[in-house]
């Protein structure tokens, strides 16, 4: 908590002279002389543009992270990540504008996600790096003017280069997941991760439905028309909505941060775990969707390419139940809501191996609670992920999203090599099989293990936060508690030993004065000594 609260309103106004070079080398911003405290405000980004005075950076005020800013979110990420599949659904249109074979356009869509997956690793990750708000503000320019050359060009390979770098630029909501779990409050911050996740969620969908319904009526240009517009809205959205937070990393370097990521990846033993879980899970979600459509297109469904479409529409389902799923979250520790979302995925991919042929209100359930439950399950390990270490969430989340990566890769080569060879079921069984390596993974450690604890249950199993709130709060106060006592016996005994010197020395000045007095009568020296013997032990006793 303290860390978090260092991140969020503790940022240190210095940076290295690499940081600087970096900042200032794309324009991030300006700052102004220092105030009276010593801060350096920031007052322009981009090197031209004026912050608003409600959105720079104060460290007495700090932005406030409502509803509205979280949704703002969710739609930048809605409308840049679309970048990333406005091409799937036209990729005949190219074929015919260009004049190539269907197997070179297919080229495209391996392109934009090749320049996402660079994008995630060396671009993302500056979100450790550098102030977020210039960043973001400079990623969404690029691509929207990038996306002009898109709408206008009559090459192909022009086209491919151009695709590559837009995926590079699209990372905009790989560093908005992290601001959020910055800017929300601990107990809010399942539920902020949930409503970007529902808003990039829904940019894969859209993209898919607006370009095929444009493309249908008018030009593919026009699809990339649409998009610059739409990016320049969300620049402007942007612009007036996201406030300015400075660096949160003082002193990194760019390649530091790189080979921190990389040390992360092997030395974190819940990231490991999240990551095999996001692996398998991303391969079940891949394999359902791409053996379902030939599932509908065969016996006894023959349903049309139309159709077969439509059912994408079923996950916007799962986005609308996104605040239902965080909020969820938000009350469990993210460890049994994980577990939890799992045991419902295992039922549905059951029902799943089931359902070839049976009824088709079977897939429909089954597209439905795909949907809600692995994106329960994603937000439940980003969630607990973002916990390790607030000033490095860029770079754990970067590892997250490779690992969905290779998911899919492996989604969508295994799975469609088993149902050609096989059939639905087994293919299904597939993904049954990776959902409950999933449990396994999860079952490896417990909620409340250590750190760096790779197996094991140490710490219980208490499920709700609120509970292990209480629980931390009562030992807090024990501890304080004893702190006291101990202080307040410290203080007894110094004040018992000071009351013994002053008594040593009283004493003494008395058996110099009677000394002479002593000596004609031993008896009653005897006495006195004996005496004085006993009240020295009893201090030396206190």
């Amino acid at each position: 908590m303290a860390e978090e609260k260092r991140v969020q309103g503790g940022h240190s106004s210095r940076t290295s002279g690499e940081t600087l070079a970096v900042g200032n080398a794309i324009g991030l911003a300006i700052p102004a002389p220092k105030d009276e405290s010593g801060f350096i405000p920031i007052t322009k980004d981009l090197g031209i543009i004026p912050i608003p005075r409600r959105l720079r950076y104060d460290p007495k005020r700090p932005a406030h992270f409502g509803l509205l800013l979280n949704a703002t979110f969710g739609i930048a990420s809605t409308f840049i990540v679309a970048n990333l599949y406005y091409c799937q659904p036209i990729l005949i249109e190219y074929s015919k504008s260009f004049g190539v074979t269907y197997d070179e356009v297919s080229r495209i869509p391996t392109l934009v996600q090749a320049g996402y997956a660079v994008g995630i690793v060396f671009i993302s990750t500056l979100g450790d790096l550098v102030r977020r708000r210039g960043l973001l503000l400079v990623l969404v320019f690029i691509s929207a003017s990038l996306t002009i050359g898109l709408a206008v060009t009559n090459s192909l390979a022009a086209f491919e280069a151009i695709c590559f770098l837009i995926g590079m630029v699209s990372v905009v909501p790989q560093i908005l997941m992290p601001l959020a779990a910055d800017l929300a409050p601990p107990e809010r911050r399942a539920s902020a991760l949930s409503i970007v996740l529902a808003g990039l969620l829904l940019g894969v969908l859209i993209a898919r439905v607006l370009a095929g319904i444009i493309a249908q009526y008018a030009s593919w240009r026009v699809v990339y028309y649409m998009a610059i517009g739409v990016q320049y809205v969300v620049w402007g959205m942007l612009y007036l909505m996201i406030p300015d937070y400075p660096a949160k990393n003082a002193g990194a370097t760019y390649f530091g941060i790189l080979w921190s990521m990389a040390k992360f990846s092997v030395t974190e033993p819940q990231l490991i775990q999240a990551a095999l879980i996001n692996l398998a899970s991303s391969a079940c979600f891949t394999n359902f969707w791409v053996t379902l459509t030939f599932l509908l297109g065969g016996a006894p469904y023959n349903y049309s390419t139309l159709v077969i479409g439509l059912f994408g529409l079923v996950g916007m389902f799962g986005v609308a139940m996104a605040p239902v799923v965080g909020r969820v979250i938000d009350g469990l520790v993210p460890w049994f809501a994980g577990v939890i979302a799992i045991l419902w995925l295992l039922v549905f991919q059951a029902v799943a191996v089931g359902a070839d042929g049976v009824n088709i209100a079977a897939v429909v359930l089954v597209c439905i609670g795909l949907d809600i439950f692995r994106q329960m399950v994603q937000v439940s390990l980003t969630s607990s992920v973002f916990g390790l270490d607030a000033s490095a969430r860029s770079r754990l989340n970067a590892v997250l999203l490779l690992s969905l990566f290779m998911g899919q890769v492996m989604g969508t080569s295994v799975g469609t090599q088993v149902f050609t060879q096989y059939g639905w079921r087994p293919a299904a069984a597939l993904s049954l099989a990776w959902t409950g390596f999933m449990l396994f993974m999860m079952l490896l450690r417990g909620p409340h293990v250590r750190r760096y604890t790779w197996f094991g249950y140490e710490g219980g199993i208490e499920a709700r936060k609120s509970r292990l709130a209480e629980r931390e709060r009562l030992r807090e106060a024990d501890a304080e508690a004893a702190v006291a006592t101990n202080e307040a016996g410290s203080a007894d005994v110094e004040e018992k030993q000071i009351d013994c010197k002053e008594l040593r020395r009283e004493e003494a000045g008395e058996d110099e004065k009677r000394a002479v007095v002593d000596e004609g009568r031993p008896a009653e020296s005897l006495v006195k000594n004996v005496l004085q013997l006993l009240t020295s032990l009893r201090c030396i006793d206190s």
